[in-house]
């Protein structure tokens, strides 16, 4: 059926947007927000709850695009449905400091979800986004009080599904039957290196299907067929559905459309010229009549939409009080009241109760205590639930068709990271994610983004070095805990006890604004005594743990399991009457951002006799010992040994920190 001509109108208000916006910043990627605009006008002016007027209403629907290259479909969007995005806005595309940046961003711009751009992880934080309100809405929901009630639509392109994410997290979700999980496809056939057939033959439509989900075909520039799929989907609450449509790159572009030419580079002055021509638009760049923005304002609708909710969610306090209090708590990111004192509590506890233990199981311990105080902690494995030990007490795994509090991610190591992302930006959860510290290198795109975001998510790694022993070096970490110490706004903790592992969940659950690595061993570690000063000073990334006999000399820094060397080192130095101090440095990304009076004190710069000592890649210490110290560490791969076999091999014994420290002195 032929599209109505004022819908088609209203689809290349986008079309213009777009182009001009890419050609005056002389960047960016016209191609998608042309041949989705169809499908945008229609799911935007017809089905997607929101409110422009407040962006981040509770219950409103999320949106994603997942092939985010094509940001000027979402900022065009944003603009014309009312949002605060000004024409102003979409001439600064792709420039400094601007609300439209070259990809969405969090935080830039009122409306954006998530930041998307690397393929496949916008679609990952769609199922995220699923997820949470699928179980928000099972731990809040009562008979006639339906107040979390949304759904997530996402966009995605061929690049999203020739991601290997897209299978890790496509699967999951149709497993977990996440029936308001609404998927739009771009099947225009092009990439940037040209046409996919040569190199992407899958037969999308089985594939999912496959998964579990509901597959529709339509023609992605007929509105008619797009709203009648969309409609389909929305009716489907069992299962996700994945809406094909089959358009065209560039679509209106005489030249260009239908070529990769018009992906991503600027359709040039000639090209826009004609282009208005073939879409009869006789307007200037950036300029649109009154009555297409008069057709595409959603402030009235949202704000009867909100208002609603409101008058919904008012009823449902007055029944369930105590219930709505503590939906907004989780909603607004906030603590318990009583959060901090209990949790001071426990870490002065596992202090008093001392034992040695590994960090992994100290790290268990620490989850069974704070879950019963945070039921927002939503917590998963990569299916190493029994080793990384994240199972809590009453832990029960989210099915299809059952409600729980615990993901169970089988082997998806990059997909479960990147859901994550997208439950942290749900709101009503704290997600914690779990796999052994080598596969880290699996999800590490996705570590960076959560961390690019700001998002509080707790990433659990265990088997933390050469100690996990005979798995060998395909198992054994050596280059990771610097790859993540060097990510901005992550910060990194390598507890050596129970209470510094205490500690460093409690600090990771108060980080609001920083995601968090929690790095565990598989071997137990010893206790370390601590004054109640020194267990203060755990949250402040590094503290004296055993200050010098006598007139300061030399200052041994350490992590985790090497914590224990260091303090055995400490007491054979002290009794040959060398002045030294250890120095335990759980968070280095914490305790440089202390004040200079307190690392001077942690650290005197006229002390330059220095060792650091850490089961890891030597090269980040130097920054603490400088030139002129020594590290005791890992310069290459591990072996397949028993643990204390391999600390001997490489070194890394009290003797060679001895060694190391009196040479120095």
């Amino acid at each position: 059926m032929p599209t109505p001509i004022n819908e088609r109108k209203l689809a290349n208000a986008i079309r213009v947007l777009s182009f001009d916006a890419v050609q005056k910043a002389n960047s960016g990627h016209p191609g998608a927000p042309m041949g989705m605009a169809d499908i945008a006008e229609v799911l935007w002016r017809k089905f997607l709850k929101h409110n422009p007027a407040d962006p981040q209403w509770h219950n409103r629907d999320r949106f994603v695009l997942s092939n985010g290259h094509g940001s000027m479909l979402i900022y065009s969007l944003l603009h014309l449905t009312g949002y605060d995005v000004s024409v102003d806005d979409l001439k600064g595309f792709r420039q400094l400091h601007s609300k439209t940046p070259g990809h969405p961003e969090l935080g830039y711009t009122p409306g954006i979800e998530t930041t998307t751009g690397p393929l496949g992880q916008g679609i990952a934080n769609a199922v995220g986004f699923a997820i949470a309100e699928k179980t928000l809405a099972a731990q809040f929901n009562r008979d006639g009080h339906n107040i979390v009630d949304h759904h997530t639509y996402a966009f995605l392109g061929d690049g999203c599904l020739m991601e290997g994410i897209s299978h890790e997290v496509c699967s999951l979700a149709g497993t977990l039957g996440l029936g308001k999980l609404v998927f739009f496809y771009d099947d225009n056939g092009i990439s940037i290196d040209g046409d996919v057939e040569g190199w992407f033959t899958d037969d999308t439509q089985a594939r999912f299907e496959a998964y579990g989900w509901q597959v529709i075909k339509v023609d992605g520039h007929d509105t008619d067929e797009i709203t009648k799929a969309t409609e389909q989907a929305i009716a489907e609450t069992t299962k996700p559905s994945l809406i094909i449509c089959k358009t065209t790159i560039g679509a209106g572009s005489p030249n260009k459309q239908g070529l990769a030419a018009s992906h991503g580079a600027p359709l040039g002055d000639d090209e826009i010229a004609l282009t208005r021509d073939a879409l009869s638009w006789k307007h200037a760049p950036f300029e649109l009549d009154d009555e297409i923005y008069e057709a595409w304002d959603a402030k009235a609708k949202g704000d009867v939409q909100q208002k609603n909710w409101d008058a919904d969610f008012e009823a449902y306090k007055k029944a369930y009080p105590e219930l709505a209090s503590e939906l907004l708590r989780r909603l607004n990111g906030e603590l318990p009241a009583d959060f901090e004192s209990q949790a001071q509590a426990y870490i002065q506890q596992t202090q008093e109760q001392g034992g040695d233990v590994a960090s992994r199981k100290a790290s268990q311990n620490a989850i069974n205590t704070l879950q019963p105080l945070l039921p927002e902690l939503l917590g998963g494995s990569a299916d190493l639930a029994g080793s990384n030990l994240t199972l809590f007490k009453g832990a029960k795994g989210i099915e299809k068709d059952a409600d729980g509090n615990y993901i169970y991610y089988g082997v998806r190591e990059f997909g479960m990271t990147a859901i994550a992302n997208g439950i942290a930006l749900h709101g009503g959860f704290i997600p914690y994610v779990a796999t052994f510290l080598m596969f880290m290198e699996y999800a590490r795109n996705a570590v960076r983004m959560g961390a690019l975001m700001k998002q509080r998510i707790i990433h659990v790694y265990t088997h933390d070095s050469i100690g996990l022993g005979e798995d060998g070096p395909t198992h054994q970490p050596v280059e990771q805990l610097t790859s993540l110490r060097t990510t901005p706004n992550l910060r990194t903790w390598r507890p050596c006890d129970a209470t510094e592992s205490a500690s460093a969940w409690v600090e990771a659950i108060k980080s609001e604004h920083n995601p968090s690595a929690l790095i565990f061993s598989r071997q137990s570690l010893p206790h370390q005594a601590r004054d109640s000063e020194q267990v203060d000073n755990i949250v402040r990334g590094g503290y004296v743990l055993a200050k010098e006999q006598g007139e300061l000399q030399a200052i041994i820094i350490a992590t985790g399991s090497e914590v224990g060397i260091a303090m055995q080192a400490y007491a054979t130095l002290s009794a040959n009457g060398v002045g030294v101090r250890v120095v335990s440095m759980p968070c280095a990304e914490i305790f440089v951002e202390q004040d200079v009076s307190y690392r001077e004190a942690v650290l005197p710069a006229n002390i330059r006799a220095r060792v650091a000592v850490e089961a890891a890649h030597v090269d980040y210490w130097y920054k603490f010992v400088g030139l002129d110290g020594k590290v005791i560490g890992m310069t290459t791969y591990g072996e397949s040994a028993p643990a204390d076999e391999l600390y001997k091999e490489f070194g890394i014994t009290t003797e060679a920190v001895v060694e190391a420290v009196n040479s120095l002195v």
